[in-house]
């Protein structure tokens, strides 16, 4: 690792600890050559599947649109953070469990149903009623009656 002061190669590791539920590896070093120190982070690259979308194209998995679909569907719903922190990384965590290379947009989307459905009832409802293109009152019922049973 290259100082950030000097640029020397020579650093050390003083201190080490893991953040973020064990995701993350903080990291306190010194330059051996200007004694300063400095922190960082270290996470794992895992390279997460392409998308094959419904019309055919294929598109690099998006962190950004999994959370605002799941935020859009929680939105004024009584969902903590770190609830729907974990059930977005429970759901990154199976689609790279897959070992796909490509997945389909609809695995995606059933496996955020299946985390708002545990979430938030109501947001299920909302993101299955965008999701399935509900036409009429009668979807949202049948729906309803499903989770119900």
């Amino acid at each position: 690792m290259h100082c950030p002061f000097c640029s020397a190669n020579d650093t050390k590791v003083i201190d080490s600890r893991l953040v973020a539920d064990g995701h993350q590896v903080r990291r306190r070093r010194q330059c051996l050559a200007c004694c300063e120190r400095y922190t960082t982070f270290e996470i794992a690259e895992l390279l997460m599947p392409r998308v094959i979308k419904t019309n055919g194209n294929r598109e690099p998995f998006n962190d950004e649109k999994l959370r605002g679909g799941i935020q859009r569907a929680l939105e004024k719903r009584p969902v903590n953070m770190d609830d729907i922190e974990k059930a977005i990384n429970m759901i990154k965590s199976k689609i790279r469990g897959t070992g796909e290379r490509e997945i389909s947009s609809s695995l995606v989307g059933n496996l955020v149903m299946d985390a708002l459905k545990e979430l938030d009832k109501v947001a299920y409802i909302r993101f299955a009623s965008v999701y399935h293109s509900f036409e009429d009152i009668r979807d949202f019922g049948d729906v309803i009656a499903r989770l119900e049973k």
